[in-house]
């Protein structure tokens, strides 16, 4: 018998953590995180975000990221052991908690049935949502043009998602379970936290500071973190100590939040 590949050996993984996945849960949350992850230029480093924003109201709390260099092959539905360590890194570089995980990617809507959304919530035990921009596998129809309008994705007559209009006139968002929650929570939250955009506000802000690390270039023995705190004051480890003022400091996150939900 010969050894099992990488491939192998992950979908091997992620069908075992698939059965641990919880696909009911109504959540109520007061701090959602946001993941996504960005690629160095080279394709050897992986930098992975996590933004932490109030809810309902989505402000901006703090945010963390972490660089981790990649060991895991491109391969379509494994990505979780291509981004997931940097992600989670980066999420237990918090300071806080969240309530719920909202993650660029999807939840059960796989071919597995576990995502990199189911994922990470059943290695962190949080509630979380998987949010894609197209489909790994199933079929939905399009969803009328208002806002809020859905259609089931179904593949092999079971819903594993929903076809999602965040905002009229765009594309939609494929939503699905990612573990400790329901569709129907997961469909709420996803409108709820779209503040008028395509993508919802969690991952739009993780997005703009996994875009930063990489503009950074730190590699992946310098992971680091960059937090905003609500004194508008930066706190940067993993390099040594140091203190950034927002009025100073030429890259302010701040700035840069306040620039993307202006410019969707």
């Amino acid at each position: 018998m010969h050894p099992p590949t990488y491939s192998e050996a992950a979908i091997a993984l992620q069908e075992e953590i698939s059965r641990l996945v919880v696909t009911e849960g109504d959540p109520y949350p007061s701090l959602v995180a946001g993941l996504d992850a960005a690629y160095a230029r080279d394709g050897r480093t992986v930098f992975g975000a996590a933004a932490l924003l109030t809810f309902p109201s989505l402000e901006f709390v703090e945010g963390a990221w972490a660089a981790c260099e990649i060991a895991f092959p491109y391969i379509p539905g494994l990505f979780a052991f291509r981004e997931g360590p940097a992600l989670i890194e980066a999420l237990g570089r918090l300071a806080h908690t969240p309530d719920l995980l909202i993650v660029d990617g999807h939840g059960i809507a796989h071919p597995r049935r576990c995502g990199i959304a189911s994922h990470i919530g059943v290695v962190t035990g949080i509630p979380s949502i998987g949010v894609a921009k197209h489909l790994l596998c199933g079929t939905a129809a399009t969803p009328d043009e208002g806002r809020g309008s859905t259609a089931p994705v179904i593949e092999g007559g079971e819903t594993i998602g929903c076809a999602v209009r965040t905002a009229a006139g765009v594309r939609p968002v494929y939503v699905s379970v990612g573990h400790r929650t329901c569709l129907a929570a997961a469909v709420r939250l996803v409108l709820a936290s779209s503040d008028g955009y395509r993508v919802s506000e969690p991952i739009r802000a993780a997005h703009a500071l996994a875009a930063r690390a990489r503009e950074r270039g730190d590699g992946p023995g310098g992971a680091f973190i960059l937090r905003n705190s609500l004194r508008g004051q930066y706190e940067r480890r993993g390099r040594g100590e140091g203190r950034y003022d927002a009025e100073r400091d030429p890259e302010d996150l701040g700035d840069a939040l306040r620039h993307l939900r202006s410019h969707p």
